[in-house]
């Protein structure tokens, strides 16, 4: 077992922050096991939760730049057969993949900069809804249609 030591956390630490993963950096002999590892982080061993925290998002930005490179490599789109060239799907299924794995992993471990969804907030501090008078006035002429068109076509139903 490879006890703690600031070399290697250190190491570990510049391994992450350029992207690579910690079951990778953990395969190598010299190296503890992942489960060491995240037990230092969570024993916070000399300080190493922070590094490990600064060197996980800055490994994950890298992910972001290398999803560009994936998506822009164009040398295997093609396979030169005796038929002439022809896309080579496999690897271009393999890219795809290789985009989308990183997009979902960033989107979960980074939501506020990766994410897909965008929070717009309408309402004042007390938690209610502020509508301009043009807001309002386009959306009681939208249910005044609505009951209009109800009544000339003899349903009783409520407004929605």
């Amino acid at each position: 077992m490879v006890r703690y030591s600031p070399e290697i956390a250190a190491e570990i630490c510049e391994r992450l922050s350029a992207g690579e993963s910690l079951r990778a950096i953990c395969r190598d002999l010299h190296m503890p096991s992942e489960n060491a590892v995240r037990e230092w982080v969570t024993k916070d061993a000399d300080g190493f939760a922070a590094q490990y925290a600064s060197a996980r998002e800055a490994g994950y930005h890298a992910m972001a730049e290398e999803i560009l490179e994936i998506a822009d490599d164009t040398t295997r789109d093609t396979i030169l057969s005796e038929h002439g060239a022809r896309p080579n799907s496999e690897w271009i299924g393999r890219s795809k993949l290789r985009v989308d794995s990183r997009k979902w992993l960033l989107s979960k471990m980074l939501p506020k900069v990766y994410g897909d969804t965008q929070k717009i907030d309408l309402s004042n501090t007390d938690g209610t809804l502020q509508l301009t008078e043009a807001a309002r006035a386009a959306r009681v002429a939208e249910l005044m249609a609505i009951a209009q068109a109800r009544v000339t076509a003899g349903d009783g139903s409520e407004l929605s």
